[in-house]
């Protein structure tokens, strides 16, 4: 692994921090190693987010390699990218390029991020990786996990993360600002897609479309239409619905203020579904215990056009995204997906003057994973301290979701965030945890000593990579 790494001396994985240092002011970043160095990028997906994501790579460095499954997309990006050589594969991509590459994008459907991401950090490559981080629970306690011993560093796609105004939200709730939360509600105008029905007929896959790539570790199916480019976000195989679509967004605020991991339960409201695609509408309910920073909070989650009481903050019109958290002496509304708006409001709906506070401002979503590449402080949302944790706790509401699927009120899922375990039931086991297509495996498999354990750790403890 030495010899896979050893080429690029401004390559670092620094201390990687929690969340408070970047919401409250911390540590400035280190002097890079090597400031004139360009970071050579493979970018995964280059089509819907991976167009911007592969354009802040080239931004910031060379792009030496894409790859998408699109072969109208992959030549598309070829003109903005001269000389990348091009690739369908991205095992292929990352084999055959080796030690050309300091650090992969990954934007592509949500059912391959994991797999895509465990083989650019199990080759030490350093990995942005979109919204959510992974499909599944346990992918995304293992990719923390392996961007831990890998030493490398990593960022997921939630940009509102590195806007001042989620920061100062989340300072003035940590401040004490708006008292103790005692409720917290997000909700989001998605799904934006077709949701609830079977699957759609079996038909010739697209002279464009690598099928078999495209799929990749999920189970194998005939191509129909639906999938591909946009609209796989509401099937169970592929991808994780309106939650995993927007809560890395509408929920980030929340988490970064209130340390929203490791709920206790949580219990779905749902309109059905039929094990294949997401229901048209749900309401989650997530319980978290007292912790030493704050009491004991329910947090609800709703889409699909349902919403919470807007007697919640007065006569305000609510928004058709946002969140509000509240609390015993007043309450942040924030009428957007990102967090970055947001007043604060007392009793009767009066809009309150925002308490001061400290806030470390971000030089830019991107920006902060590649200071990170060369030698700084980690990006705030780092797979290790907040990606993985944040994607754990979204994700988990999926699983109540599942259990919902008759329609109506689900079972409450008692949750042991220690083991990845929901207690009392074994059913859910294939959604905290999926197989793999043959080939299609989680890289970098991780021993017993160190395999995927718990997140529980404080906003404001130091970690090392």
């Amino acid at each position: 692994m030495k010899n896979q790494i050893s080429r690029r001396t401004f390559v670092h994985a620094a201390t990687v921090t929690a969340t408070g240092y970047w919401v409250a002011g911390g540590l400035e970043a280190a002097e890079p190693r090597s400031a004139n160095s360009k970071v050579q990028f493979a970018c995964i997906g280059i089509g819907g987010k991976g167009s911007s994501d592969s354009a802040d790579a080239g931004k910031n460095g060379d792009v030496v390699g894409i790859c998408d499954t699109d072969a109208n997309r992959l030549k598309g990006a070829s003109k903005r990218f001269k000389g990348a050589a091009t690739f369908s594969d991205f095992r292929a991509m990352l084999e055959q390029l080796g030690d050309k590459v300091d650090a992969v994008t990954v934007s592509t459907p949500d059912h391959t991020h994991a797999v895509a991401a465990a083989k650019a950090m199990s080759m030490g490559k350093h990995c942005f990786c979109q919204k959510p981080l992974t499909h599944t629970i346990y992918e995304a306690r293992y990719l923390g996990e392996l961007a831990q011993k890998m030493g490398v560093a990593t960022e997921m796609g939630n940009q509102g993360t590195a806007y001042n105004g989620l920061r100062e939200a989340a300072a003035i709730v940590q401040s004490g600002g708006i008292g103790d939360v005692e409720s917290v509600h997000v909700w989001t105008n998605r799904p934006v897609w077709p949701q609830g029905g079977p699957r759609p007929a079996s038909e010739k896959v697209p002279a464009n479309l690598s099928w078999d790539e495209w799929l990749g570790p999920a189970p194998e199916r005939p191509y129909g239409k639906g999938y591909h480019p946009f609209t796989w976000r509401g099937w169970w195989d592929f991808g994780t619905g309106a939650l995993g679509d927007m809560a890395c967004h509408t929920f980030n605020m929340p988490f970064a203020a209130l340390n929203l991991r490791d709920p206790v339960s949580v219990q779905a409201e749902t309109s059905g579904h039929n094990g294949e695609s997401y229901p048209k509408w749900s309401q989650i309910h997530f319980v978290f215990p007292a912790t030493g920073d704050r009491k004991a909070v329910d947090v609800f989650w709703y889409d699909g056009g349902k919403r919470p009481d807007p007697a919640l903050i007065g006569k305000k019109k609510l928004a058709s995204s946002g969140s509000m958290l509240v609390g015993s002496s007043g309450t942040i509304y924030s009428p957007a997906d990102y967090g970055e708006k947001f007043e604060v409001i007392g009793e009767g709906g009066k809009v309150l003057q925002k308490p001061k506070v400290e806030i470390d401002r971000s030089p830019g979503h991107f920006k902060e994973w590649v200071a990170a590449i060369r030698g700084g402080r980690p990006a705030m949302s780092n797979f290790v301290d907040y990606a993985g944790p944040l994607t754990e706790t979204i994700l988990l509401g999926n699983l109540a979701v599942w259990a919902a699927a008759p329609g109506g009120e689900g079972k409450r899922v008692d949750w042991d965030a220690e083991s990845l375990v929901a207690k009392d039931a074994p059913e859910l086991a294939t959604i905290v945890r999926s197989e793999y297509r043959p080939g299609w495996e989680l890289a970098g498999a991780l021993t017993a000593e160190n395999a995927p354990r718990s997140n529980r750790r404080g906003r404001f403890r130091n970690r090392r990579g």
